[in-house]
């Protein structure tokens, strides 16, 4: 019988530790002054004795490492069960949310989605706004424990392919494996200050720098403002854009450059790719609104720059309403945003280097059809990839794909158009943000769902956040009885 009194433990711990981090929201409202610190008080009282009270029924389980399925349960569990603690402050807050609204939210935020319920956030009281980042920001650091630990072990969606010793991802220069997550953390920390000071220096005050400081770095996406970055223009824009390019590339390539390898970040397939379509991308972009808009050059770059680094990288800042930029702008954000960053990093949706894996192995298939008795075999940074990691890749675009549709057409007989459906299922499984359309586009967001849209796509962003089949196979009977 499967012990599940580890992954308790490990999950206690955590929903003690979220509950602590709601004294600094307790903090910022006592220093706002309007009265709204009592519902952290509570909030914090409410998780941190729940925390503790799981974590002292299971300890008696505890061991040293998990088994696999322990793994699959506890990287499941997680991003179900802290949604739940961190939407408590909505609930009873200035929100005064309903609880498919405040989960959502909470949702929204500890998978960086950046989807939003919420209405009239310039006049929130600041505890809740910081909440808000707060929760992304913990939600970034958590996705990228998840992508460099849990998903290379559990050989989920090609990402073992970073654990392969042909790849050696770490490099022989970089210290064990907890010093490593360590500097990681470090890095994560003092991006985020970076981000906040730069965001000061350029003209933000300290509360706004703070707050789009987690939000970035994150690539959430929540903003203080019913105008998300439409708010804030000209050079703030570039500042964005450049932190969440830094944000989407991974992270182990800081470490290994802090730790004496200047070219680690060049020689990333995934970076050089990611860097790359970025540039394409904004190219086409400028090409199209040069044509059918009047923006001067600087302006037209700008935008085309902010949103669609924005879209690819899943933080789903908005500073215009792109769907007003015509038909074949609008399109190509819905395909930008299944696109994604680097592996290990903030970053959501397919990622990259599953695309560069995917071209690597049609070449190989077009070159045999070419020459039948040739040996051709994919390869990724000039080396061989296994048939593996090539089959989890293709499980994995058609699970997405699947999926994708699933959501869309449960979304639709919910009543939803089809504009609103397709581009919020991909908005919620690729975790990006804002969708396509009138209610959920850029200039909207989701309040004016029904209940039950809200519930699916609360759903499909927990599905997106872990790779789809770190869900689906805790869904099977096979795994309860193994």
């Amino acid at each position: 019988m499967l012990d599940v009194r580890p992954v308790g433990y490990v999950i206690g711990l955590l929903v003690a530790v979220l509950g602590l981090a709601m004294l600094v929201p307790l903090l910022v409202d006592v220093a706002e002054g309007r009265g709204h610190w009592p519902v952290f008080f509570e909030s914090a009282a409410i998780t941190i004795l729940s925390g503790t009270v799981i974590a002292l029924a299971c300890a008696s389980g505890v061991r040293e490492g998990l088994t696999i399925q322990q793994t699959f349960l506890l990287t499941t569990f997680v991003w179900m069960i802290l949604p739940l603690f961190g939407a408590i402050p909505f609930m009873i807050g200035a929100t005064q949310s309903t609880t498919v609204d405040a989960v959502f939210e909470a949702m929204s935020g500890l998978t960086t989605t950046g989807a939003t319920v919420l209405s009239g956030l310039d006049d929130l009281p600041k505890g809740l706004l910081i909440w808000r980042g707060i929760l992304q920001w913990l939600g970034g650091i958590g996705i990228i424990v998840v992508a460099m630990v849990f998903l290379p072990e559990l050989r989920v969606g090609g990402m073992q392919i970073f654990k392969s010793e042909a790849f050696d991802t770490f490099g022989k220069i970089l210290p064990r494996a907890g010093q490593i997550a360590t500097q990681i953390s470090g890095i994560y920390l003092w991006l985020t200050l970076i981000c906040a000071l730069t965001y000061l220096w350029f003209g933000m005050n300290v509360f706004d720098a703070t707050t789009h400081a987690l939000t970035t770095i994150s690539t959430g996406g929540f903003s203080n403002y019913d105008a998300s970055f439409g708010t804030f223009s000209g050079s703030m824009e570039y500042v964005a854009t450049v932190f969440m390019i830094l944000a989407a590339l991974p992270f182990v390539r800081y470490v290994q450059l802090i730790n004496g390898n200047p070219y680690a970040l060049h020689r990333d397939p995934q970076v050089r790719g990611f860097v790359a379509t970025i540039a394409i991308l904004v190219l086409m972009l400028l090409i199209v609104l040069e044509e059918g808009i009047s923006l001067e050059i600087e302006g037209t770059l700008r935008e085309a720059l902010f949103n669609v680094t924005s879209i690819i990288s899943g933080t789903g800042y908005a500073s215009v309403d792109y769907m007003q930029w015509g038909g074949f702008a609008v399109a190509l954000f819905f395909f930008i945003g299944l696109i994604g960053g680097c592996a290990g990093s903030t970053a959501c949706s397919i990622k990259i280097f599953r695309y560069q894996l995917l071209f690597a192995s049609i070449r190989a298939q077009l070159m045999r059809i070419r020459s039948p008795h040739g040996i051709f075999t994919p390869r990724y940074d000039g080396r061989p990839v296994s048939e593996d990691v090539l089959t989890s890749v293709m499980s994995f675009f058609m699970f997405f794909v699947v999926t994708l549709g699933l959501v869309a057409a449960a979304l639709s007989l919910t009543g939803l158009d089809f504009i609103t459906s397709v581009s919020g299922a991909g908005a919620a499984l690729a975790n990006i943000g804002p969708g396509l359309g009138d209610i959920i586009g850029p200039a909207g967001n989701f309040a004016p769902l029904n209940d039950t849209a809200k519930w699916i796509l609360t759903i499909a962003m927990l599905l997106g956040r872990l790779e789809l089949m770190v869900v689906y196979v805790i869904l099977t009977v096979n795994f309860w009885r193994a």
